[in-house]
This record gives structure tokens, C-alpha cells and sequence, in this order.
């Protein structure tokens, strides 16, 4: 259904709608993005009732926000697009040139489709906005230069209007094995905004950034939510103005003179998605991990559980030793090795070897094939490390082609991991290592690519200009290429631990590495916020050594099983080292995972907005609501010497479940505190809405102790 609209213009589905007002002569405005209000009566009316009043001491007109906000439209925030050429003015003034076009507009959502230009400045947009049947919006512009000089675009955002009610910002921050802290402040009049020049999405990159009404949690509240689909520079941001209500934005950060539109070249913004909930946080989660399940690339097998070997042998290769480890893995259950850093040419640490993506032969005389070999014979995939982006200067490749380092000429950046970026957007520089991986992956059974991305890209320069823009398209081209050629081989976005997580890496990629930390504590914070945006099935999430090489916190070993079951599964621990009883807890925990994946990896996450800041509570419930797993985790020492009762949130009130414990995530122990009568037992049965609403005793738990738990309706 294709329609040319004479009234408001409306995408709904699941529960929100997007309603735009395109009876011209102006680009549409947003009138309502929230929640749905059903039949809209007369529309005429209420395009009249939502017209707004003339503001205060301001321009002689009401300030409406149209798609792309320009100062002709009273606004004074953050351009929608800006950029310059020479001879013409520098504000856009955009109006149609042809009716907007709504497709497929329903209660499963629809597509908006915006042609607009600027005859004086020489310029064509199309914009468009599409809502899919979860209610998630995504939204592109498409900027064109029609004139006969060149012109130099500073910025192009996507941005929709949010709630008169909201109140807080939060966004996320992080470094280096501490990915996705949370930091929350009022929503203030001007602009927060949260940019990232690092040339790549980045430790500290927010991911997911909302705005709320005050206090919201994550079953309680209105929040709104963008993410930037880019892989690049990029920044979020909302703003605020005594004029209009608040707005939220994002899209990529360009530098001076990077995007330089020739004659008749167009430039498409990355796609921006945004999410409304009316019930907190968890809201957005159900919507973003339902989008993203959709996708028709998005892995449909039982996510296998793996093993890395970075820290079980680090860069110590040797075959004896990694047949062994691979043998002590399908005991325990593994169905796919992993052998990371460390294989190819001149690398016995990381300081050499990058670039020369072939194996080393005094390590591995007859290549890979004894350990690809055993691996499969064993019953396992093989997977394989590579960071085809970089290049360390103690290199064949860089030795033979320093000029293809993404650096201006004569100039190098600073070194980071004894590492310099290789220029992928340099046509040979692709070429080469495109073959490369070609060849790896023609010569060897590999079912897995691990893809590294271990350093910021500082000054990076490409063909004399600023580099991030051709670079990330270049990974993108790369990624699709591989794809296409190779179609059965999986790849997972690793960049230092979760520095390149986004939905523009995600679109080629199979699995993101949350972190490279395994500490179960730090874990527990990083996988929570990350699963605001991303579901389980495509989080990595390993058991690690008791003593984490990152934090150095030695940790149970139940704790470490309960948190990584909560995504897709592995181990990166040196288990030839274990004790039997270890190795049959693993053994135990690689059967449950592999019997709950089925829940875990398309059921709805829910987090519990728990009393006690000291625990964590969170859960996967089936769609139908018949089947369930809770992990009750203790971070740190409580203050209370009761526990808060266990209330368990997203289950059908009017289904009895029968609540079992899984005992092997269990410590031991004999405090008074932890005697609770139905876990003694180990079971109750008890209705949705008692667990919901009044909860059941809890045990009060020792620092880094867990409690997990399987339901299952009557």
C-alpha cells in the first residue's frame, strides 16, 4: 500500500506510534513519538489541537521540529545538516520537492519516504523513516550535491522529538575491561552529548543512549533511546531549549573536509534507531533484541559453546600442548576451539607479526592441519584469531609497504600495542589482505573468525584527508566480501574486549565480545547494560580462571558458571589445570547451557529492579511465559542482615510455576542466613503473581555467591 498523504501521517506497531504531520508545505514534523493513543478521531482536529502557541520574546510563529531542523523553523539547537560551499549561504532551507510517500503504514508499522532540496544551495535530500513490527524506528538521510562545485559537509544527524516528561539522561561509559558504566544526571536545558573520535566505537562508547521520566528503572518509567549503527566517529546527544521540548540525536562525527561531495555524489548517513518504552528499560530491550533477532542474517543454529585458548596458553603454541587442551575441552562438552593470538609469522608476543597472515613454520611445520585435524576428529569446530586492520612496524608487510599505514605522509602515529592501522580504504592494501584471509579460509576447515581490533585510530589520514569514514566502510566492504565468499564461516566483533560494539558491525558479524575481562564481578555490570541493546545469543561470555588476569579477583566457581550461561557461552581458562570435580561441574554446566540455550537465546531478558544495591537479579522468560531462569547474584557484602524478598518480574500472574533450584551454582554453607525451607527442599510452586507482586525469602548471600533458578508453569 502506497499512499500520498492529506493528513498525519502514523506508523504504530507493538504498542508505540510515530505520528507526523505532512500536509506541507514544509518537511514533516513530529508530533507524537510514544505511546500508541489508538483511533485518532478527526485528524483534522487534532492537527489543530496540537498546534503549538507562538514562544516567548521568540520568532513571530510556533517553533515546529521538522526531520531535519533548520533555523527558518525557529530553531536554534544543533543543525540537522550543516556544511558549506563557497558563494551560497550557509543555513539549509529545505522543502519538498514531491509528495512525502507512506508504504506499508499498519499496526506492524511502515515506511516514510521525505525528497526534499535546496535550489540555492545546490542541494537534494531524501530521508527515510521506517518503524518495524516491534516498534522500533530507524531512520537515514541521503544528501546529494546537484550543483556544479564541490560541497563540504560538517554534519548530518538523525534526531526525533522525545516527551515533555523526560527528565534524566543516561548513558555509559567505560575503559578497557570495564565496558558500559552507567552515569545518570537531570536532563538540563542546552546540549548533552556524548562523542567519540577514536575511529572506532570504543571503550567508552555509550551504545544505548536514553532520556526518562524521573526515577525510571528498568520495569518502571517512559524512556526513549537512540543507537548510532556505526562503526566509526560518532556522537549522541540530546538537547533542550526553552522554545520546544527535548529532542535526542545521533550520527556520525565528521571531520574538517572529510565528506567532500563532488558533483552528483551523494553522502547516507549511518542508520539511526531509536526506541520508546512505556515500561522501563526492559521495554527497550524487548523491542531492540526482537529487531535484531528479525534480521534475516542473524545466527539460527544453537549458539555452540567454545573454547578460547588466549588465556589458558597466551602466546605459548605448541602442538602437544594444544591437542590436549582441545581433548580436555570435548570432554567436557565444547563443540567449537578457538586458537587465538599467536599462530602466524614471527608472533611469539605482540610486538611482531602483524600483517604477515600466514602461519609460522617454525611453530607449526605442516601449518594448522595437526590441530585443525584433531579438533574435528575430537567433534569440534575450528575457529581462528585474526586483526587484519593492523600491522605491527616489525613486519614483512610493513617493511615492504610502510606507505600503506593510515597515517598523513611522513608522519606516524603514536603506537599503541606495538600496533599502527593498515589503510584498508588503499586499494592494495585490500587487495592483499583480502587474499590473505581468502587463502586461510580456502586452505583450513574454519568455521569462526575471531576479529581483533586492539587500538584507537589516532590522526588517521587517507588520501590526504581524514581517514575513519573510508576506513570503516572499507572494514564493512571487507566483512560483506568474506561473507559472500566464504558463507558458512561465523565472525565475532572483538576489538580490545567490547570496543566495537555497534549495530553496523553487528549487521556482519555473528557474536560481539562483551570484554576482556572474565572477573564474573565485573562481568555481572558489563553484560547487564551491554543486554540493553544486544541479546544473549550475541554476547560472548566465558568461564575464566578462579583468578582473573585482568583484575586479579579470585573468584568461586559457581558464580563464574551462573554468569556466563546468561549469553553465548564458553570457556577461557587453561583446564588442563583443573581438578575432576571441576571438570564435572563443567561437564554439568555445558549440558544445562546446552538444554536452556533454546530459552536463553529467544526468550525476553528482564532485570528486577532489586532493592538492595548490592544484588543483582535478572532473567530470561520464555515468549509464551511457560518456562523461565533467574540468577540471584551477590556483588558484594550487604548491608541488611535479611535478605529482601525474591521478586521475580515478567511471568504470566495467573500461571503456577514450580520454582526449582539448580544446585550446582550453589556454594556451600551453614550460616544461619541461608537456611531458607523451599530451598532446602529445592522446590516450590508458587503463581506468577505471588512472585511478582509478594516474592519469596531469599537467602542473605556471602560476597560473589549466586543462586539460580529454573520455572516451569504447571
Amino acid at each position: 500500500m502506497t499512499l500520498h498523504h492529506p493528513v498525519p501521517a502514523v506508523l504504530r506497531a507493538a504498542g508505540t506510534a510515530l505520528i507526523l504531520d505532512i500536509t506541507g508545505p514544509g518537511l514533516p514534523t513530529v508530533l507524537h513519538w510514544g505511546a500508541d493513543p489508538g483511533d485518532l478521531g478527526d485528524t483534522g482536529q487534532l492537527l489543530l489541537g496540537l498546534q503549538p502557541p507562538w514562544p516567548v520574546a521568540s520568532v513571530d510563529a510556533p517553533v515546529r521540529l521538522p526531520l531535519i531542523p533548520q533555523q527558518v523553523d525557529g530553531w536554534v539547537g544543533r543543525p540537522g545538516i550543516a556544511g558549506h560551499r563557497d558563494g551560497v549561504p550557509p543555513h539549509l532551507r529545505l522543502t519538498l520537492s514531491e509528495p512525502v510517500t507512506v508504504t506499508g503504514a499498519d499496526s506492524e508499522g511502515g515506511r516514510l519516504a521525505v525528497h526534499s532540496r535546496d535550489e540555492t544551495v545546490g542541494l537534494a535530500v531524501s530521508t527515510v523513516v521506517e518503524m518495524d513490527p516491534f516498534g522500533v524506528v530507524r531512520l537515514r538521510h541521503e544528501i546529494t550535491n546537484k550543483a556544479t562545485n564541490a560541497f563540504v559537509l560538517d554534519t548530518a544527524a538523525c534526531l526525533l522529538p522525545v516527551g515533555d516528561e523526560a527528565a534524566e539522561v543516561l548513558d555509559f561509559t567505560g575503559r578497557w575491561a570495564r565496558e558500559r558504566s552507567p552515569q545518570r544526571r537531570p536532563l538540563a536545558h542546552g546540549v548533552t552529548a556524548r562523542e567519540s573520535r577514536r575511529g572506532r566505537t570504543g571503550h567508552d562508547a555509550t551504545g544505548l543512549f536514553l532520556v526518562g521520566e524521573r526515577g525510571f528503572g528498568f520495569r518502571h518509567g517512559q524512556v526513549w533511546a537512540a543507537h548510532n549503527g556505526w562503526s566509526g566517529n560518532h556522537i549522541h546527544y540530546t538537547e533542550r531549549h526553552p522554545e520546544h521540548r527535548p529532542v535526542l540525536g545521533a550520527g556520525e562525527l565528521l571531520a574538517p573536509g572529510e565528506i567532500r561531495l563532488a558533483p552528483g555524489h551523494a553522502y547516507r548517513t549511518p542508520w539511526v534507531y531509536f526506541a520508546w518504552s512505556g515500561a522501563g528499560m526492559d521495554g527497550l530491550s524487548d523491542r531492540l533484541h526482537r529487531h535484531l533477532r528479525a534480521r534475516p542474517g542473524h545466527p539460527r543454529t544453537p549458539r555452540p559453546v567454545m573454547l578460547n585458548t588466549w588465556e589458558a596458553v597466551y602466546f605459548d603454541h605448541r602442538l602437544d600442548k594444544l591437542t590436549t587442551l582441545a581433548e580436555r575441552a570435548a570432554q567436557v562438552g565444547v563443540e567449537r576451539f578457538v586458537l587465538d593470538d599467536g599462530w602466524f609469522a614471527g608472533r611469539r608476543d605482540d610486538s611482531a607479526g602483524l600483517g604477515d597472515w600466514t602461519v609460522d613454520p617454525t611453530v607449526w611445520p605442516d601449518g594448522l592441519h595437526p590441530l585443525v585435524d584433531r579438533v574435528k576428529a575430537l567433534g569440534m569446530e575450528f575457529g581462528l584469531w585474526i586483526e587484519p586492520e593492523m600491522v605491527n612496524p616489525d613486519s614483512d608487510l610493513a617493511r615492504a609497504h610502510p606507505d600503506w599505514i593510515l597515517a598523513a605522509p611522513g608522519r606516524t602515529a603514536p603506537a599503541a600495542r606495538n600496533q599502527q592501522v593498515l589503510d584498508l580504504a588503499r586499494p592494495e592494501a585490500y587487495t592483499h589482505i583480502a587474499a590473505r584471509l581468502h587463502a586461510l579460509l580456502d586452505e583450513y576447515d574454519i568455521a569462526y573468525l575471531k576479529w581483533d581490533h586492539n587500538r584507537d585510530l589516532l590522526e588517521p589520514v587517507h588520501a590526504g584527508t581524514a581517514g575513519v569514514h573510508a576506513q570503516t566502510l572499507a572494514v564493512y566492504r571487507l566483512l560483506d566480501e568474506l561473507r559472500a565468499r566464504h558463507p558458512g564461516v561465523e565472525i565475532e566483533s572483538c576489538s580490545s574486549g567490547g570496543a566495537r560494539i555497534d549495530y553496523g558491525i553487528l549487521k556482519r558479524t555473528d557474536r560481539v565480545w562483551a570484554s576482556d575481562t572474565n572477573d564474573p564481578i565485573e562481568r555481572q555490570r558489563i553484560q547487564r547494560y551491554t543486554g540493553l541493546f544486544v541479546p544473549p545469543e550475541l554476547t560472548g561470555s566465558h568461564v575464566g580462571a578462579a583468578t582473573a588476569h585482568t583484575t586479579g579477583r579470585t573468584s568461586p566457581l559457581p558464580i563464574r558458571l551462573a554468569t556466563a550461561l546468561f549469553g553465548h557461552a564458553g570457556i577461557e581458562w587453561n583446564i588442563t589445570t583443573c581438578t575432576e570435580e571441576e571438570l564435572d561441574r563443567l561437564a554439568v554446566w555445558t549440558s544445562l547451557y546446552k538444554r536452556l540455550r533454546p530459552l536463553l537465546h529467544s526468550g525476553r531478558t528482564v532485570r528486577a529492579d532489586h532493592p538492595d544495591p548490592s544484588v543483582y537479579l535478572h532473567g530470561v522468560v520464555s515468549d509464551d511465559r511457560r518456562h523461565a531462569v533467574f540468577a540471584l547474584l551477590q556483588t558484594e557484602s550487604s548491608e541488611r542482615s535479611v535478605a529482601a524478598r525474591l521478586r521475580l518480574p515478567g511471568l504470566d500472574p495467573g500461571t503456577t510455576y514450580n520454582v526449582t533450584v539448580c544446585r550446582d551454582f550453589q556454594a556451600a554453607s551453614s550460616h544461619p542466613s541461608t537456611v531458607v525451607p523451599w530451598i532446602t527442599k529445592g522446590s516450590v510452586r508458587v503463581s506468577g503473581a505471588v512472585l511478582a507482586a509478594v516474592g519469596l525469602a531469599a537467602p542473605l548471600l556471602d560476597p560473589e555467591q549466586c543462586l539460580v533458578l529454573e520455572l516451569r508453569a504447571e
